[in-house]
């Protein structure tokens, strides 16, 4: 009995040997660089000494001062004369106004009509 236990300790012990044996890590992708060792520390101190585009308070100061491609005059003059013209959103935007135009009924026929119509007379068709 004592003779199974040590063969079965041995072969658990075998097993956990050849288990452990783990492949060595050779990297992603080796390391290969153009610049020279010059080159990268005058990109590290640049970087170093610019401003972290991700920190939490960069959209939080003010912004710069905006300089205008056209002259003040010119935008307030474009903007009055878009306040004074027809507004493109409205409704009947493009249909123009019905013009008056002399028909051959005369304006005392259509009046009467009109009147006759108010008091629930039927209208000659």
């Amino acid at each position: 009995m004592k003779t199974s236990k040590i063969i079965v300790a041995a072969a658990v012990s075998l097993l956990a040997v050849v288990g452990a044996q783990a492949e060595t890590y050779e990297g992603v992708h080796p390391l290969v660089s153009a610049n020279t060792r010059a080159e990268v520390r005058a990109g590290a101190v640049v970087a170093a000494h610019s401003e972290n585009p991700y920190d939490d308070t960069v959209s939080s100061r003010v912004a710069p001062l905006l300089t205008a491609s056209t002259a003040r005059a010119t935008v307030r003059n474009d903007a009055v004369a878009a306040a004074h013209s027809a507004n493109p959103y409205a409704e009947g935007y493009g249909q123009g106004v019905a013009s008056a135009s002399a028909g051959i009924i005369d304006r005392a026929s259509v009046r009467a009509q009109a009147l006759a119509a108010s008091h629930g007379q039927q209208l000659p068709l």
